[in-house]
This record gives C-alpha cells, sequence and structure tokens, in this order.
C-alpha cells in the first residue's frame, strides 16, 4: 500500500515520469500503469483452481465419493484411503497433498464434508449438565487397576466433579450421581448423556429412547429430565467429552498413587475443589464466580438420599459363604445352611440372618471372586487343626501378620505339638475379637521376648497392659489440696 500512494503521489503531485517511477520502485512500466490508473494490482484469487496432476483420476475419486453418501459415516473414504487406492490401483504417481486439497473442496460440493465451524453459545445458568465416563490406570495398594471415573460438568459455569469406580454399572452411576449432586449443591434440571445402557434400554427413531426402569425411578426421584446424544454424535456433549481428557491429563499423570479407592477420591475430590480460578474463553468471570452464581438455579436437592441398595436372599453354603453377584462372601462357620439376606451396595456388602449382622465386606466386582475373613472359620479350624497350614482364610491372613505371630506359632508347636499347639494358637488370634490390632501386636511381641508359650500366657500380658493403661497417677502437691471437711463423717455417723 506504502508503494500504491507512492507511485500515485509522485506521478500526480510530483510529475515523476512513468519510466522514473518504475526505477524508483522496482516495479514494470504496466504496474505503475495500472497503479496510476486506479486499478486493482496484486494477486487475485483464480476462479477455477485446475488440478493437472490429477487429470483422469478426477473421474475416479468423484465416483468413489458419490458412492460414499449412503454409506455409515465411519465407513467413507478419507483423502489417505483415495490416495492409497489411485497409488495401488491406478498407478497414480502424483503427491498426497494434491489428492487431499481435490478431495476436501470435492466433499464440500457433495455435501459429504462435516460442520468446521461451531455456534457460539451462552448457556443458562444452572439449567444443563453433562456427563460422561473415562478409563485411566491407577495405584491401590501397590497394586496396578484399570479404573472408571465418572465426570460431571456444569456447561455454564464448567465446573466438574470426577470420581473413580471399579465399574460403570447402574449403582456405581446412580452413586456417582448422587456425589455430584452434593458436590454442585444441587440438580441440574437437564442432564445430557451418551446413549449409555446404564440409561437406555433401547434407542428409538429419532431422539426417542426407552430407559432402564431403574434410571427412570432414578431420574422421577431427583426431578431432573434425560437428553441423549445422537448415536455417533459424542461432539453434542462436547464440553464433558474434554473434561474426560482434561481429568486424564492434569489429574492422572504421573498415575495416581493410593491406599485405597476412597483415599484417592478424596485426592481427586480436592482437585475438583480447587479447579475453577480461571476464566474460560469468551467469559469475563471465573469458572468459581459462574459456579456460585449457578448454585441458586440449581433444584434442591431430597431430603434423603436415592436408596440406591440391592437387596438379596440365599442360604449359607457349605463353606460358609453366601452368594451374591456371582462372587461369595464369608460369614461365621456357625451359620452354615441357614438362610441369609444380602444387602449390596456399590461399595460394601451386608449379611444378615434372623435379623443378626452375620458380616460386613469390601464390595467386589467381576466372577467367582472369594472374600473371606479368618475370623469366621475360627472355630472349625480349632476343630480341625490338621486343616490350619492349608486353609485359604488363614493363608490369605498370614501374608498381613506381624513377625510376632509367626514366632509365636512356631513357639506354640516346639512347646505343646503341633495339634495342640495349633488349638492353642487359635485361642490367641480369637483375642483380636475382644482387643484392637496394635494391642494384640504390642502383647504378642512381648510374648515373643519373654519366651511365652500358651494362650494364657499372652492373655496375662493383654490384661496386664491394661492395668498399666488404667491405672491412676500417683497423687503430688498434696499442699494444694484443699483440706478436709471432717463433718462429713459426722453426718455420716448420724445416718447410720
Amino acid at each position: 500500500m506504502d508503494q500504491y500512494e507512492l507511485i500515485r503521489t509522485g506521478y500526480r503531485v510530483y510529475g515523476k515520469s512513468i519510466s522514473e517511477l518504475a526505477r524508483l520502485t522496482g516495479h514494470s512500466r504496466n504496474t505503475v500503469k495500472k497503479a496510476i490508473r486506479g486499478e486493482p494490482w496484486g494477486y487475485g484469487e483464480r476462479q477455477h483452481q485446475p488440478f493437472p496432476a490429477l487429470g483422469s483420476y478426477l473421474k475416479i475419486i468423484d465416483r468413489w465419493l458419490a458412492s460414499d453418501k449412503d454409506k455409515p459415516s465411519n465407513q467413507r473414504h478419507t483423502a489417505r484411503r483415495i490416495y492409497n487406492r489411485l497409488v495401488h490401483e491406478h498407478g497414480f504417481k502424483g503427491s498426497e497433498s494434491t489428492v487431499r486439497r481435490y478431495v476436501r473442496l470435492a466433499k464440500m460440493q457433495l455435501g459429504l464434508a462435516g460442520p468446521g465451524a461451531f455456534i457460539p453459545c451462552d448457556p443458562e445458568a444452572g439449567y444443563e449438565g453433562e456427563v460422561d465416563w473415562g478409563q485411566a490406570t491407577a495405584l491401590i495398594a501397590g497394586q496396578t487397576q484399570r479404573l472408571k471415573f465418572f465426570c460431571m460438568r456444569s456447561k455454564y459455569s464448567g465446573k466438574h466433579f470426577v470420581r473413580f469406580y471399579p465399574c460403570e454399572r447402574q449403582q456405581a452411576f446412580f452413586d456417582a450421581h448422587m456425589r455430584a449432586f452434593e458436590f454442585f449443591g444441587g440438580v441440574f434440571p437437564v442432564l445430557i448423556y451418551d446413549n449409555l445402557t446404564t440409561a437406555v434400554g433401547k434407542v428409538m427413531r429419532g431422539k426417542d429412547r426407552q430407559e432402564q426402569e431403574a434410571f427412570s425411578k432414578f431420574k422421577a426421584y431427583y426431578s431432573f429430565e434425560a437428553k441423549f446424544c445422537t448415536p455417533g454424535k459424542a461432539h453434542e456433549k462436547g464440553g464433558v467429552e474434554g473434561l474426560v481428557g482434561l481429568a486424564r491429563r492434569n489429574y492422572m499423570v504421573p498415575i495416581p498413587e493410593a491406599e485405597s479407592l476412597e483415599e484417592l477420591n478424596e485426592k481427586i475430590l480436592q482437585q475438583c475443589l480447587s479447579y475453577g480460578k480461571h476464566k474460560m474463553a469468551g467469559r469475563d468471570r471465573t469458572v468459581n464466580a459462574l459456579y456460585e452464581e449457578e448454585k441458586k438455579h440449581l433444584l434442591p436437592l431430597p431430603r434423603e438420599g436415592f436408596s440406591n441398595v440391592r437387596y438379596l436372599e440365599g442360604r449359607v453354603d457349605k463353606y460358609a459363604t453366601v452368594v451374591a453377584d456371582k462372587n461369595r462372601y464369608s460369614v461365621p462357620s456357625a451359620y452354615a445352611g441357614f438362610k441369609a439376606k444380602v444387602l449390596l451396595y456399590v461399595d460394601r456388602v451386608e449379611i444378615f440372618s434372623n435379623g443378626k449382622k452375620l458380616a460386613l465386606h469390601e464390595r467386589m466386582y467381576g466372577n467367582n471372586k472369594w472374600c473371606l475373613q479368618a475370623d469366621h472359620y475360627l472355630e472349625l479350624i480349632q476343630q480341625r487343626p490338621r486343616a490350619f497350614h492349608s486353609a485359604r482364610p488363614i493363608r490369605q491372613w498370614r501374608e498381613s501378620w506381624p513377625h510376632g505371630l509367626h514366632v509365636l506359632l512356631e513357639r506354640f508347636c516346639a512347646a505343646q505339638g503341633e495339634t495342640k499347639g495349633i488349638k492353642d494358637f487359635i485361642t490367641v488370634l480369637m483375642l483380636y475379637r475382644e482387643h484392637p490390632a496394635d494391642e494384640m501386636e504390642a502383647a504378642v511381641e512381648q510374648a515373643g521376648k519373654n519366651r511365652v508359650s500358651t494362650s494364657d500366657g499372652v492373655r496375662h500380658l493383654l490384661a496386664q497392659r491394661a492395668c498399666e493403661v488404667h491405672s491412676s497417677e500417683p497423687l503430688r502437691a498434696w499442699s494444694s489440696l484443699p483440706p478436709a471437711d471432717v463433718s462429713v463423717y459426722g453426718q455420716l455417723g448420724g445416718a447410720l
């Protein structure tokens, strides 16, 4: 533009000739003449883009693309596929970039190109939320586990909630919702989902869905509306799709470690709470500020949470276990053959018989897993001491025993013989029912040092430690005590 002004000013104001202006600017005489006449100059956009390298291949490409119109969107030709077919089937010698440029234009003309732009949206405060699942690896108690994580995100504020679960089952799905509602301080009137099987029984024509009965009850209890994406169109809830990646990159790199799933979820919760000090693109306030405004518009939480418990009935089998959700959970061996009622929570299993609570276990997921508590089998093993070393509950428990128990077992067997020693040692194990684990470990350690070889000795040490803990401190500073009131003795004598 500066040279255009220079040419016109030099010619019209200072009377410079065309030749002089050409030498001064370095442009040709014809270009200088165009500038003087006011004609457009520089590069102009072509009305038609030729593709000479493609030549006769253009008809082949057009035919392939036209045949894609009635094909599934995920099985249509890509530019890379078209280029490879041209090379292998038709001996094409040109470059892939040439094919890509033409395919892009041809798809646009045929209506095969997806929308390359997005509609600017301004969501209503406290109206819509989005839900999705992701998958990540974590180290739980030193073991690598593949876990699922639930995500709920507000479309208005961008505030989000993330929580880990062993699976995506319906109970976990409901539990995650309830915890998310507590996190947000209310319920979104509308939640947007994929067509996940925990909520949708059957995808109907258009936007119609046949919902799972349990999900319909859950939705009615919290009074929200569910909207489902078009199959294969996950971008319809793009905010939470992005959250899955954001959570994985920021909360799960490096691979998170925790002693338990609950501890891991507490760490993730703290990160969710601290998120929101920034501004999203196109917003003039931070995520946290928008969230504080949004809370006023959410639906209130019910007084009582949804009953997310499965009720089962069964019978204690010969292994003193109850089968629940394809896994086995132990109860005291004396109840073998009794009827049992099982309450399945998302994280635990409670077993009852005749109104009495028999056992509490951590919930297992999968098939044919055994959750055994050694305490449930101690009386049975004491009657059959030869089974002690091969009993699965004992073998599992021994892996976490303190060193003192191993020493004590050897000493009992050496002093009393193996059969009597094992029986007496089981009596020591039963003491864990009455005393905390730290007290037992201290007593067992002391028994090892004092070369105790009977359960009575261990019981005596526990009693001695209890006396030491509860014994009164000797009185000191007698002079600071108030004087005795001797009149009390006279009152006592009169009463008698």
